[in-house]
């Protein structure tokens, strides 16, 4: 069977396009390996993020998180400070990938699980994104990915139907959500497999 005929790519952000890791920067403020892990794994950690990703204001958490850990304040305010520091480059090859598809006139969106005030500190870092003709962003939609709302809505936006949309993500639920809504999938785990799937489809030569 044939693959559907794709005529635009939709990007996820964080372990795509770009690095992401919460461990970089508390590594540089917490040097005693046993606390990092303690700290990551019960004070900032990845689903406590993901509250930002669905709307909440970072410092309304933090606030709220350094009242549960008295002790580790200092360390919870930084993380609203020194977000950036999570984001220490682009992953490698698909930026290269992203500019041969521009070149290749095929239009590039994004829906990313993202913080709206994090989203404001870090756009401004990353000139890639100028390519982009609109990026879903989950905290300013109040809406996350796998959530279907907000691929409906990126459907709305970006003006194609899912069938014609094919869409670039790391993370697995969010693959199978789209998959379900009809849309071409592609499970990211390195540039070269992504590549070689653009190839196939014809998007880059």
């Amino acid at each position: 069977m044939s693959q559907p005929q794709v005529k635009a790519a939709v990007f996820d952000v964080g372990r795509v396009i770009v690095q992401w890791d919460i461990r970089l920067l508390y590594a540089k403020l917490i040097d005693d390996a046993d606390r990092l892990d303690w700290f990551l794994a019960n004070v900032v950690t990845e689903p406590w993020h993901m509250q930002h990703d669905a709307g909440r204001p970072i410092a309304e958490m933090v606030e709220e998180r350094k009242e549960l850990f008295p002790d580790y304040a200092s360390l919870i305010d930084l993380y609203q400070h020194r977000f950036l520091e999570t984001i220490p480059a682009r992953v490698p090859g698909t930026a290269s990938l992203i500019e041969r598809l521009h070149e290749s006139g095929i239009p590039l969106y994004a829906i990313t699980n993202f913080g709206a005030d994090f989203w404001a500190q870090f756009r401004p870092t990353e000139p890639l994104f100028d390519l982009f003709r609109d990026i879903v962003v989950s905290g300013q939609e109040h809406m996350v990915k796998p959530s279907p709302e907000i691929f409906r809505l990126a459907e709305d936006r970006f003006a194609m139907p899912a069938s014609a949309m094919l869409f670039i993500d790391d993370n697995v639920d969010n693959i199978a959500a789209a998959d379900a809504l009809g849309w071409c999938t592609h499970h990211f785990r390195n540039a070269a497999l992504l590549e070689r799937d653009l190839e196939a489809r014809g998007l880059i030569g």
